[in-house]
């Protein structure tokens, strides 16, 4: 079957749905509005449709909602999906949600050290400083650095160091609770990074699109903590240094919160895009089976184009 025929079967029969606009008058919009509507959103899962076809043996999950008009758009949004870094997002909703409960504080000092535990069988492990891209977080092993510093290196460097700390005070299971009850229910945070037993073990992080959509919106909306701590997690989101994804197929200065992930013939970007002058909106892109990065970043990167496009277009409005 060529290319293109595979890719957009991979997409037969995945649902789109366009969310009712609210008017000023509180009426629903006329059905020529509607149409066009649905319309537009059909042309732009064929246009996503064609580009992944493109890509041999791609596996690629899409989650769209626009909270300006309520459009949303699912592509294999619930296929599975090593987590990598995305898994980051409950992590930090986690903790953030304890420093509004008042356990945590994000001044609180802890301690750095490069020692963890396999959930296989307790024995401990270490971090490749050379396979984490925040290899300057190692130079802090032996310090006490401040939980809101630990968040920020692994939001915005996605430090695997930072992570396991982390994930060691906030409990992976507390992270998959979370996640779960804010409507995420099919990811699963079970462990830190790089371990290798439990990797064999076939225990891994996991995630779909549509759940880690979910999570993005209930931080942009106030759902995820209280209004303060979203505000915050918003602002580290928005410092990402990795912007090669769904950044990269915006116009040069579109405002983007947002969280990468990567491991072998894996990409993924989990954002909200703020388009200037107008509400944002949510778009996730997951990928998998690209074993070349260039290729997958360049697919992300053509992916959030067609959706701006699709935003800013007049029938959007």
């Amino acid at each position: 079957m060529p290319s293109i025929l595979r890719g957009l079967a991979t997409f037969a029969g995945l649902a789109i749905a366009a969310a009712p606009i609210t008017l000023a008058q509180g009426r629903p919009p006329a059905a020529s509005a509607r149409n066009a509507s649905s319309l537009s959103l059909d042309s732009l899962r064929t246009r996503i449709g064609r580009r992944v076809g493109e890509v041999k043996d791609a596996v690629v999950g899409v989650a769209f909602h626009d909270l300006a008009s309520g459009d949303s758009l699912f592509l294999n949004a619930d296929e599975s999906f090593h987590a990598a870094s995305t898994m980051k997002v409950p992590v930090m909703i986690e903790l953030y949600r304890r420093v509004d409960a008042g356990s945590l504080r994000l001044d609180q000092p802890v301690p750095l050290a490069n020692r963890f535990s396999s959930i296989v069988d307790g024995s401990p492990y270490a971090l490749d400083p050379g396979a984490d891209s925040d290899s300057a977080a190692y130079l802090l092993i032996g310090k006490r650095v401040t939980l809101g510093e630990l968040v920020d290196h692994m939001i915005t460097r996605s430090s695997n160091l930072a992570t396991n700390a982390l994930i060691d005070l906030a409990g992976a299971k507390s992270a998959d609770a979370t996640a779960h009850a804010l409507g995420a229910r099919n990811i699963r945070v079970l462990r830190g990074v790089e371990d290798d037993k439990a990797f064999r073990a076939g225990l891994n992080n996991t995630t779909t699109a549509r759940d880690l959509a979910t999570l993005m919106e209930a931080i942009e909306t106030g759902r995820a903590a209280s209004r303060a701590s979203c505000d915050a997690m918003r602002d580290v989101l928005l410092r990402q240094e990795f912007n090669g994804e769904i950044p990269a197929g915006l116009p040069p200065g579109t405002k983007v919160a947002h969280k990468t992930g990567f491991i072998t013939a894996v990409l993924h970007d989990a954002a909200v895009v703020y388009p200037s002058g107008r509400r944002p909106y949510v778009l996730v892109v997951l990928t998998r089976g690209i074993p070349d990065e260039t290729i997958a970043r360049s697919l992300i990167a053509d992916i959030s184009r067609l959706v701006y496009a699709h935003v800013m277009s007049p029938s959007a409005q």
